[in-house]
């Protein structure tokens, strides 16, 4: 078996428009084709062995056991590679069960498709699945634990911590939308100008000078005395020579730590000695230059968290330990407290496993024990020198019983060290009595504490501490963060639609940022060049912080690869679906393609408008999937599915008696006439006027006034400047040359119809056959070039996508020979040449159509020959 490829999804996709994390894989099984599950012997008992677990898999069967049944009965690999990719990840301790396999258009290869929580433990256990598979098959042997582990370390990895990931599930349980800015704690809630960020449990609201306090240890405390806050007593030194005399002012037992230290490192408590404090004291130097010598309290370690300086929630923290019977070894013990089902592998559970490292070694050493000591029964044994749950720590809710001094006291440390989001660590006998009462003390101020000790404490009730975070982010309820997000999708005119729609947002006063085929532009301004419409250049326009309105360019490729690159839109637009890149990806036919279009409407929010060609079937078609309020638009006023709409009170636009209208049940409001708008050549570029009334409901259902439409429209000329590729008419003094991104059969015949209506003394196409388009296709646009031209030239792209120069020629030309076996033909591979050529030979009167793939390249050209005619530079030859 081979692996062709692995995609992740990352958002709503072909295969799943509400499960946004899948894997697919195409997966060739070769020889294993033949050879489904039942003719392999012994297999089904091997596979039972390894995944006695995967008794719960229900399968197509639907009850437990079902799957073990159909691997009974006989199932191709594919699909078991799909269950096996499923178990080991819930294995791996992330429980994830959706998954299917489905053939892939060619015998023997089929799409895995499987779910996962991490994507980097996804794109794993796909191989791992596969390797997995191959080893039941030959009646191997195979250790599952090594892919267990690395999955595990993967996730831990990868995965959004405890704190940051409750406050992103909290957001999602509001509608507001996040994106992960890097591969760590940085995320953004949100979209453009109404974005916020978080980085644990930092946000961007976060004072940057109480971070710089509580970080400094010296200037806290200080601060903290000043007004009168039980702090211990302390002395700061650097020097060793010091210390004398700090141990000595303080006072044993005494506490060693570094001034800017974090998550417990070099820190000793409980000093009881000059030589431990010596010891202690270089630990704390190993962590910074400056030391801090304080009293230790005794007492029970308590941590009140603040947020928006308000109280929400306290802990009593303990440090990883053990409790003797009296014949067990110390790491007997560890190990039995390891067995407890709520611990796991890093923060996979409520608690962590208790890890026997260096440090530890050292405590039992200082305690006079090693690992292999019995401690006597009863006896409770520290561990670790912090009470994190990370390192094996337990937590107990104490939030309930916390005395209002303490409270009180708490909220106006918030205030004191000014920061939104505080963890304050206390020691005392009582945390239900005031601090004066029991000689307890603030011993830290934290910035960015962890919440995990609240969320999912060992003992007590769970409190969600995310819910005030997202609130100060997002005080005015209902608010989600959003900005309007226009999509459009289509096989032609989704740029020229695009651009359209971003120029009416624009002339509406928004600060627009939008995706094209040639880039991405925000505020009219091109910060990206290529073909910018998949998930990667949507994030973009979406984390931008200057951009209120985004309109959305959405092509089959991005879907197919990674999905939409994001979860919901507010209007949707469908130009049309016709066949193009088919054969590609696993999209044989024009019905799949359209189910890929149609993932755009079906993101839609509810309150949003779907903008549906009702003159095309399958989009047409597109409304069964949608859960918000459809919008049609048609070239024909007496469209019937027009009509039913408009009976309904539905909004609609229509072509009707030469203007562009909009109509709001069956009330009409005419935009303009068609052939004053510039955008269709007076009216002559019938597929222009279909992208106009497209653009005009979307702008409509978004609140742009008719005004501001009527505006947009006049000044959005098809120019090399806003829309390149798109008509672009160049008048030479004695010949016109049009240059258009027509790039399937489908934009062939749209462009036929425009250049029918245009009067030449002879028209001469420069067309390029497209590899990664079938054969029939490019011999249709032979045919359809026929048609078109008295003269044709055949040039080649410039990228092959997979075939030869010579198959796509070849291609193109019997298509042209088969339509026109007289047609006069020039084989000119380069571009540049070939459009030299006709420029150059140019008849008068004639018009020179320009079918090119890298626009720019094209575009510069033309440009250059205009220039040196103005100049004249260059004369014509005039036949």
């Amino acid at each position: 078996m081979k692996i062709r490829e692995i995609n992740a999804m990352r958002g709503p996709n072909y295969w799943s428009v509400r499960r946004h994390k899948l894997i697919v894989m195409v997966l060739d099984l070769e020889e294993m084709e033949q050879r489904p599950s039942d003719t392999i012997d012994g297999f089904k008992d091997r596979l039972v062995a390894m995944f006695p677990t995967m008794y719960s898999h229900r399968c197509s069967v639907g009850e437990p056991g079902g799957f073990f049944q159909r691997v009974e009965e006989g199932t191709w690999m594919g699909h078991i590679i799909e269950h096996i990719a499923l178990e080991i990840q819930t294995l791996a301790g992330m429980d994830t069960g959706f998954g299917r396999t489905r053939g892939y258009g060619e015998e023997g290869v089929y799409n895995v498709v499987f779910s996962y929580i991490e994507e980097s433990v996804g794109r794993y256990a796909a191989k791992a699945a596969v390797r997995i598979c191959e080893a039941l098959i030959e009646g191997e042997d195979y250790d599952l634990e090594p892919d267990i582990q690395e999955m595990r370390e993967l996730r831990e990895k990868y995965r959004l911590g405890p704190s940051t990931g409750s406050i992103v599930e909290e957001a999602v349980s509001r509608g507001i939308p996040w994106i992960r800015l890097n591969q760590y704690s940085l995320c953004q809630l949100g979209y453009g100008a109404n974005q916020k960020r978080i980085q644990a449990t930092v946000t961007s609201e976060t004072s940057s000078i109480g971070v710089e306090l509580a970080c400094d240890k010296e200037d806290t405390k200080y601060l903290l005395e000043q007004a009168e806050v039980e702090v211990p007593r302390g002395d700061i030194i650097s020097r060793e020579r010091s210390l004398e005399e700090a141990c000595r002012y303080v006072g044993y037992p005494l506490v060693i730590k570094p001034i800017g230290g974090n998550h417990g490192r070099g820190i000793t408590v409980d000093i009881q000695d000059y030589d431990s404090a010596v010891k202690a004291f270089h630990a704390a130097k190993e962590v910074s230059r400056r030391v801090i010598v304080e009293k230790f309290i005794t007492g029970e370690d308590y941590r009140l968290l603040v947020i928006n300086n308000e109280f929400v929630a306290g802990a009593k923290r303990t440090p990883a330990h053990v409790i003797g019977d009296g014949k067990s070894t110390v790491r007997e013990l560890v190990d039995e407290v390891n067995k407890d089902p709520r611990r796991g592998y890093g923060h996979e559970k409520v608690l962590t496993q208790i890890t026997i490292n260096e440090l530890t070694k050292k405590i039992l050493e200082d305690a006079g024990y090693t690992e292999d000591s019995v401690i006597s029964e009863g006896e409770m044994l520290i561990l670790k020198d912090t009470a994190n749950l990370s390192t094996g720590g337990t937590a107990e809710d104490v939030t309930d019983i916390v005395h209002p001094a303490n409270v009180s006291m708490a909220e106006r440390i918030s205030k004191i060290i000014d920061l939104d989001i505080c963890g304050i660590d206390i020691m005392t006998t009582d945390i239900s009595k005031p601090l004066a009462e029991t000689g307890g003390a603030v011993l830290e101020v934290n910035a960015g504490p962890g919440f995990r000790m609240h969320l999912a404490p060992t003992t007590g009730l769970p409190r969600n501490v995310a819910a005030p975070v997202v609130d100060k982010l997002f005080p005015v309820q209902g608010d989600t963060g959003r900005i309007p997000i226009v999509a459009i999708t289509g096989t032609n005119g989704k740029t020229t639609t695009s651009r359209l729609i971003a120029h009416m947002a624009k002339m509406s006063g928004h600060r627009v940022g939008y995706t094209t085929s040639d880039g991405v532009y925000i505020q009219n301004r091109l910060l990206m060049k290529g073909d910018c419409t998949g998930p990667a250049s949507a994030e973009f326009v979406l984390k931008d912080p200057t951009v209120n309105f985004a309109v959305l360019e959405c092509a089959r490729g991005g879907l197919l690869r990674a999905g939409l690159g994001f979860a919901n839109c507010d209007v949707a637009v469908v130009t049309n679906v016709a066949a193009d890149h088919l054969g590609l990806k696993g999209i044989h036919t024009v019905e799949q393609l359209a189910k890929v279009k149609g993932v755009v409407p079906e993101t839609v929010l509810p309150d949003g408008y779907a903008v549906l060609n009702a003159d095309d079937d399958l989009v047409f078609g597109m409304r069964r999937g949608i859960d918000c309020n459809l919008a049609l638009f048609s070239m024909d006023e007496n469209n019937p599915r027009v009509q039913a709409l408009q009976r309904k009170g539905g909004i609609t636009a229509v072509y009707e008696n030469g203007y562009v209208t909009l109509c709001r049940g069956k009330w009409k409001m005419r935009i303009m006439k068609a052939d004053q708008i510039p955008l269709t050549y007076g009216g002559k570029a019938k597929f222009m006027i279909q992208n106009v009334l497209a653009a005009v409901i979307a702008a409509n259902v978004r609140g742009i006034s008719i005004e501001d439409m009527k505006a947009a429209l006049r000044t959005f000329l098809p120019s090399a400047d806003q829309t390149p590729g798109r008509l672009n008419l160049f008048k030479f003094e004695n010949f016109q040359i049009l240059l258009d991104y027509a790039h399937n059969p489908a934009g062939m015949r749209a462009l036929q119809k425009f250049t029918n209506e245009l009067d030449a003394t002879v028209k001469v196409g420069i067309i390029a056959g497209i590899g990664d388009r079938r054969e029939e296709d490019n011999n249709e646009m032979g045919r359809i070039a026929a048609e078109m031209f008295d003269e044709i030239i055949i040039r080649q792209d410039k990228h092959l996508r997979g075939k030869t120069e010579e198959q796509l020629i070849s291609m193109l030309d019997a298509g042209i020979k088969e339509k026109d076996p007289q047609k006069k033909t020039t084989i000119i591979p380069s571009e540049r040449e070939a459009i030299t050529h006709a420029v150059s030979n140019a008849r008068k009167g004639s018009l020179i159509i320009l079918c090119s793939d890298v626009v720019p390249d094209a575009l510069d050209l033309v440009k250059e020959f205009k220039e040196k005619e103005t100049s004249g530079e260059m004369v014509f030859a005039q036949n």
